[in-house]
């Protein structure tokens, strides 16, 4: 092979020798032409290609069609720029910011738009953006310089565009990509042609300020969804009614759970039935602790900025930490718990006897979300985390990452989240340690997932600050993916704090320090579970266990009786006694999703029964007292897990 052609293998394993420079787009017109009028986009060795793009390098190439679910991508990314063509149609002198896509199928752009608009705008937009979509027209890429771009919007008089190219290296190359009248500075890949986008829909304003910044005039954000076809849209938008139904806010409120006020903003209010929730998902979390070595610990909420200026976080993360002066001293409420867990550690002189050493921690924590983007539980600024750190010999890394994952595969397990997936963040933009040591600890990562027998996904620059991280990911009965449990290895925490332990040999060595969250925020996880079950918990979790109903007034001494004895076996149960029809009592009972109900009459209260009845069961069982109670203790006892 010559230096001036490339290999490319084809997914049937076939090897073409081809021009470097060849596109995407060529190799599908040698391979017929029906795959090439079919093609959206190519990747290459798993990274992205635009049809039009010169491919400089060999390797395995995959020619992206509708029938692939990567094709969604392209797809709302070229509906992208058809909404904002459209807005620009519709309001010229509109300047436009950037769009981007995300794994909620959503895509955006964001508008400095001579006008405010309203949801009524919407259908506007969409008939514009049909009318293009009709149009067919040709998406064209552009190589040009960092002066040539600069021309285009200068031109069009689009300063937030020309700030955006601004921000480019003057020596890169940027590609610009069109479709009638219509560019943008884009990286690709688009489909070749508007006609290929498929079903579309815009589904909501927001405001959103100029580069994030709150002193920046405010600009408006169109989000949208598209799909390959009309019926694709219509199952999204049965599942998005779904969605609704299950929102955490709504069920949160169906059931008592929590709520939010806004003298206190982004600050949940736990009930007594969300309290039980709450220490339910604690306690589950702490009874796995001794087995995978972890200790609690509870460390101060108030930390001179000292603490967080030698752990970094006074430098990377002020911005999302609430902070007070003092007396000429600058303090901060802690946003995590590692920094404590440090001081901890130091506190004392250790041995290499002593490592690996875990400490957990479920202290309150505050972080600064703008108000903007609070959402429920969600996105909070109170929280708490099912936080732990563990401090071993650099060797033992390894082993304390499997245990780790170990934990996650069970309690995921446990909890009946499937879907799983795992994703190594590697190294941020704005980082500390040496970029060595990142790389050895994306390895490690790496590694440990594939040990764990999963396929490992790669997040570039999405690891925090001090160190890379395991990201696990699962997949609720909406088909959504939300990320909860973390491994992250801390690159500079360690020797920041000047942590040591003397070793086998007598000296000082530093100790490697691992980040583990299995749940998360346990706000987040309340809000992502309550969406996944429609409020529907397991037994052990469910505020209110067993509601016993007594059918008339002179059952009612039973039903007592029967709540005793199940609340001395530690259930929780209540009588509900009201003066309703017993159907009333049950329906009430289902809509408050309680587990069981239990009724009692006249052939119950004379032989010490209970007719049980079971949540989504309508079959019913006459059972003594004293089994109901050994059977739902038992259950409780080891919630609900075969």
């Amino acid at each position: 092979m010559s230096s001036t052609t490339i290999e490319l293998v084809l997914p049937d394993g076939s090897r073409l020798e081809l021009p470097q420079g060849v596109t995407a787009y060529q190799v599908a017109a040698d391979i017929g032409p029906g795959l090439a009028a079919a093609a959206l986009a190519a990747q290459v060795d798993g990274e992205w290609v635009d049809l039009r793009e010169p491919i400089q390098r060999g390797g395995a190439l995959r020619l992206i069609t509708a029938r692939d679910p990567e094709a969604l991508d392209v797809i709302r990314h070229s509906a992208e720029h058809v909404m904002a063509d459209a807005v620009k149609r519709l309001w010229p002198g509109t300047k436009i910011d950037v769009g981007r896509s995300g794994r909620d199928g959503k895509f955006q752009y964001d508008f400095d738009i001579p006008v405010r608009l309203s949801h009524h705008d919407l259908a506007s937009i969409e008939a514009e953006m049909q009318r293009i979509v009709d149009a067919d027209l040709a998406f064209e890429r552009e190589a040009t310089s960092h002066a040539g771009a600069r021309r285009v919007f200068e031109d069009q008089a689009d300063e937030l565009k020309v700030s955006r190219i601004d921000d480019l290296a003057r020596d890169a190359e940027i590609t610009l990509f069109r479709h009638g009248d219509f560019v943008d500075v884009c990286r690709g890949p688009h489909v070749q042609r508007t006609g290929q986008i498929g079903a579309f829909k815009l589904t909501d304003l927001a405001g959103s300020y100029w580069r994030g910044d709150e002193s920046n005039p405010m600009l408006q954000r169109i989000y949208g969804v598209a799909f390959s076809n009309a019926k694709e849209l219509r199952v999204h938008e049965a599942r998005l009614a779904e969605a609704l139904k299950r929102d955490h806010r709504r069920v949160g409120a169906d059931l008592e759970l929590f709520m939010f006020h806004d003298w206190a903003p982004g600050q949940p209010f736990y009930l007594p039935k969300g309290l039980v929730v709450y220490n339910e998902l604690v306690e589950y979390m702490r009874s796995k602790y001794q087995r995978y070595g972890l200790e609690e610990v509870m460390a101060p909420l108030l930390f001179s900025s000292e603490l967080f200026k030698t752990s970094g976080h006074w430098d990377n993360f002020r911005d999302e930490m609430f902070a007070h002066q003092d007396e000429d001293q600058d303090f901060g409420i802690k946003p995590m718990n590692c920094p404590g867990h440090c001081l901890i550690f130091r506190s004392r002189k250790r041995s290499y006897r002593e490592l690996p050493l875990g400490m957990a921690e479920f202290s309150r924590l505050h972080r600064y979300e703008r108000s903007g983007s609070l959402h429920g539980m969600t996105r909070v600024r109170a929280m708490a985390q099912d936080d732990g750190h563990v401090f071993c010999e650099p060797d033992q890394l390894p082993a304390q990452i499997d245990r780790q994952m170990e934990l996650v595969s069970e309690v995921f397990r446990e909890l009946g989240l499937e879907g799983m997936r795992f994703l190594v963040a590697t190294r941020p933009e704005q980082y500390i340690g040496e970029p060595a040591d990142w790389e050895r600890g994306e390895q490690l990562l790496v590694d440990a997932v594939e040990r764990a027998g999963y396929s490992c996904e790669m997040s570039p620059g999405e690891g925090a600050f001090y160190g890379p991280k395991i990201e696990v990911h699962f997949k609720d009965v909406l088909d959504r993916w939300w990320q909860l449990s973390t491994i992250q290895i801390d690159m500079a925490m360690s020797q920041r704090f000047g942590l040591t332990y003397v070793g086998r040999d007598g000296q000082e060595h530093t100790p490697a320090m691992l980040h583990r969250a299995i749940l998360g925020s346990l706000e987040r996880f309340i809000a992502i579970f309550l969406e996944h079950t429609a409020g529907d918990l397991p037994l052990w979790m469910a505020p209110l266990q067993a509601l016993i109903l007594p059918i008339a007034d002179r059952h009612e001494s039973h039903a007592s009786k029967v709540c005793e004895a199940l609340r001395e076996a530690g259930v929780r149960a209540e009588v509900d006694s009201r003066n309703e029809t017993l159907n009333y009592r049950v329906r009430s009972a289902e809509t408050q999703k309680t587990p069981y109900t239990l009724v009692v009459g006249d052939k119950e209260q004379s032989d010490g029964t209970v007719t049980v009845r079971q949540r989504h069961n309508k079959a019913q069982q006459r059972v003594s007292v004293d089994e109901f109670v050994d059977t739902i203790r038992e259950e409780i006892r080891t919630r609900g897990i075969s």
